[in-house]
């Protein structure tokens, strides 16, 4: 019997949550027992609250790579509260966490998917996760959506539980090296700043220090934190060829010391930037400001 005030939901609308079809719900309940415990007379049967936390374990057991049958065992039995950490650690293979984080962003597990690049980035850091995982698991999605026009939002949500990551382990900076923060923009009217963020806390777990301004940053801005706070490094992404003007390291005041400028994304043309510094990946553009750094 359902408790005044509790949610009960159809099949169809657990299905929409946790991002199964409703005839695997039909099949979970048959064959595991998994099924709705909420009864009315003269109703169907619908899931309450703790039954739609079993089916959340399953699920993520399921993507972690727990079979059917044991994931349904231990969703049975499960009481309390869902234990992200210990499914989490059930994802031993780099290509399984991929898969994994893949299936999570596509049911829209937003927690399930920053647990699994928690624990990612604890064990491998950073620069590795962002290779190994993040960029990879961001290709896989967007693929999918230029292939079917559908997923959108899971790209969406993706990018920003990504971001939501990095920017914890970019706070766990204590004792900065660098008396002055480096400076990190996506210049003109670029919104891709992942890149930024991966960057910031890559420089955390160097103790380096930044500034970021994120997307869409206009040279007068750009200009003015150069005047103010005298950057060591200024690194500057461009994802799109539009965006890349030269002006946006060429046109910033001269200020002494001189801040070295280094350039990231595909969107400059080499020829026109011949006088700053590239960075190809993560790790180059660490070592570029680590040099500005003296570090």
């Amino acid at each position: 019997m359902a408790a005044i005030g509790e949610e009960k939901l159809t099949v169809a609308a657990v299905a929409r949550r946790i991002g199964v079809a409703p005839a695997t719900l039909r099949t979970w309940a048959r064959r595991y027992g998994l099924g709705p415990s909420g009864h009315e007379a003269g109703e169907h049967r619908k899931y309450l609250p703790q039954d739609l936390a079993k089916l959340i374990m399953m699920r993520r057991l399921i993507v972690a790579g727990v079979s059917p049958a044991e994931a349904a065992e231990q969703a049975l039995s499960h009481k309390g509260s869902l234990n992200l950490e210990q499914i989490v650690e059930t994802v031993h293979e780099r290509s399984d966490v991929v898969d994994a984080i893949v299936s999570a962003a596509q049911s829209l597990d937003h927690n399930f998917v920053e647990a699994l690049l928690r624990q990612e980035i604890s064990q491998f850091g950073v620069i590795d996760s962002w290779h190994e995982v993040m960029v990879p698991v961001l290709i896989i999605v967007g693929d999918i959506w230029a292939q079917t026009g559908e997923g959108i939002e899971v790209e969406h949500l993706l990018s920003e539980s990504i971001t939501n990551v990095l920017r914890d382990f970019s706070r766990e900076i204590k004792s900065p090296i660098n008396p002055r923060p480096v400076l990190l923009a996506s210049v003109g009217e670029e919104l891709h700043c992942l890149a930024l963020h991966a960057l910031t806390a890559a420089l955390a777990e160097l103790d380096i220090e930044c500034q970021v301004m994120g997307a869409r940053t206009p040279l007068a801005a750009l200009s003015s934190v150069v005047t103010r706070s005298a950057p060591p490094a200024v690194f500057l992404w461009a994802q799109l060829a539009k965006n890349g003007d030269p002006k946006f390291f060429k046109d910033i005041p001269n200020v002494r010391p001189a801040p070295r400028v280094v350039l990231g994304g595909p969107g400059w043309d080499r020829d026109q930037c011949q006088e700053v510094a590239f960075a190809e990946d993560l790790a180059l553009a660490c070592s570029e400001i680590k040099q500005a750094i003296g570090a």
